[in-house]
């Protein structure tokens, strides 16, 4: 018998606002099936929580202007609270040119991070 194919919990509108955003870069590649994220070098540095909410990994100067301009938050997942991501708000989400700067500084930030090596 197939294994049984899990289904996103996530929301298409925000599915879809994410891979629109993702999409304007062409050097980076949505990864994951369940938990949509993007990474360089090892380095994760966007992703889609299961309830649909939105990390982005940002350098320390950046992440405190993005926090107060945008009202928000440190990302939190599984109760963590991410240091270096910024909860995107919902509306920023679907407002791809806005968030488009912030996404590029983001995988610019984690190509100046060394490299990971390799899982085998």
């Amino acid at each position: 018998m197939p294994k049984e194919q899990k289904i996103s919990t996530i929301p298409q509108e925000i599915l879809e606002n994410y891979n629109k955003l993702v999409a304007t870069n062409s050097k980076i590649d949505r990864k994951g099936l369940h938990v949509p994220y993007t990474s360089c070098n090892g380095h994760m540095f966007s992703y889609l929580e299961k309830d649909g909410s939105m990390g982005l990994r940002l350098p320390k100067e950046l992440l405190e202007e993005f926090l107060k301009k945008y009202k928000t938050s440190l990302f939190k997942s599984y109760g963590i609270i991410k240091k270096e991501y910024a909860l995107v708000p919902p509306e920023l989400l679907k407002a791809t040119k806005e968030l488009k700067p912030y996404f590029d500084a983001s995988y610019k930030y984690v190509l100046s991070l060394k490299p990971k090596p390799a899982k085998k």
